[in-house]
C-alpha cells in the first residue's frame, strides 16, 4: 500500500519549491492534498497539474502569520475531507543581513513567518487531530540553522532554532495521544528562496559540494509523515549535505 494511502494532508507553502515537490510525492503515495499559499492563480495551477495527473487535491489562500486563516484553512479541509492526518508546516521566508542593518520590522515579519505561523498551523492541526481517533503527524521545517549559527542570518536563525525546540515540545506534550511531531532541517536547496549570485558559494561550503534538491527534500518529508517514522516524536531530521557535521 502506498505510504500516505488516502491521508488527508495539508501543506504550506505548497505550491513552489520543497512544498511543491512534496505535494507531488505525497500525492503519488496516496494523499488528498490541501494546499496553501498566498499566491491564487498560481495555487489553482498546482492543483489542476495534480488533477490532471489523478490525484485529489483543493487550494486555500492564507497568510500562515493570521490566525483567522489558519482556523479557515482547516475549516475548509474538515468541510472537504473530514479530517486531518497529516500537516507539513513548510511555508517560509530567508533573510540575509547584517544584524546591526536589519529594521525590527524586518526582524518580526522573519519571525512572524518563520516561527509564529508555524504555531499557528500546529496548534490548529493539533486541536482537530485530538478529536479523532487516530491522532496525527506535524512536520514542521526547520533548518540546519536552528542548530548552527551563521552571521547575518539572525533573525532566520533565531526563528529556525525556536522552530526546533517547539517541535520537542509538542512531541513530548502530546506523544501520549498518537501525534506525533518532528521536524525537517534542510541545508542548502536549490529554490528560488536562494538568489542565483549565492548559489555556488553556497556549494563551495557543503562538503557534497553541490546544492540539494527539493525532491530530496520531499523524501525526507516523506519519511517523517509516514508510518516509516512511526518511533519518532521531538526529533530533528538533519539534511544537508555534511554542512553540520563539519
Amino acid at each position: 500500500m502506498a505510504k500516505l494511502q488516502d491521508k488527508v494532508t495539508v501543506i504550506t507553502g505548497g505550491i513552489s519549491g520543497i512544498g511543491k515537490a512534496s505535494a507531488e510525492l505525497f500525492a503519488e503515495e496516496g494523499a488528498k492534498l490541501v494546499l496553501v499559499d498566498l499566491d491564487e492563480s498560481k495555487g489553482q495551477e498546482v492543483v489542476s497539474e495534480l488533477e490532471g495527473k489523478g490525484y485529489e487535491a483543493i487550494f486555500v489562500q492564507a497568510d500562515v502569520t493570521s490566525e483567522e486563516d489558519a482556523k479557515n484553512v482547516f475549516a475548509k479541509t474538515i468541510e472537504k475531507f473530514g479530517r486531518v492526518d497529516v500537516l507539513f508546516n513548510n511555508a517560509g521566508i530567508g533573510a540575509s543581513k547584517p544584524t546591526h542593518e536589519v529594521t525590527y520590522e524586518e526582524y518580526r515579519k522573519t519571525v512572524n513567518v518563520d516561527l509564529d505561523g508555524v504555531f499557528l498551523f500546529a496548534q490548529n492541526a493539533i486541536k482537530q487531530m485530538r478529536e479523532q481517533e487516530n491522532g496525527g503527524v506535524i512536520v514542521n521545517t526547520a533548518s540546519m540553522y536552528g542548530w548552527i549559527g551563521a552571521a547575518g542570518s539572525a533573525a532566520y536563525n533565531a526563528a529556525k532554532g525556536g522552530v526546533v525546540n517547539l517541535t520537542r515540545s509538542l512531541g513530548i506534550e502530546y506523544a501520549a495521544e498518537n501525534i506525533r511531531v518532528n521536524a525537517l532541517c534542510p541545508g542548502f536547496i536549490d529554490t528560488p528562496i536562494i538568489p542565483e549570485e549565492q548559489k555556488e558559494p553556497l556549494r563551495e561550503m557543503t562538503p557534497m559540494k553541490r546544492l540539494g534538491e527539493s525532491e530530496e527534500m520531499a523524501k525526507a518529508a516523506l519519511f517523517l509523515a509516514s508510518d516509516d517514522s512511526s518511533f519518532m516524536t521531538g526529533s530533528s531530521l538533519i539534511v544537508d549535505g555534511g554542512v553540520t557535521a563539519q
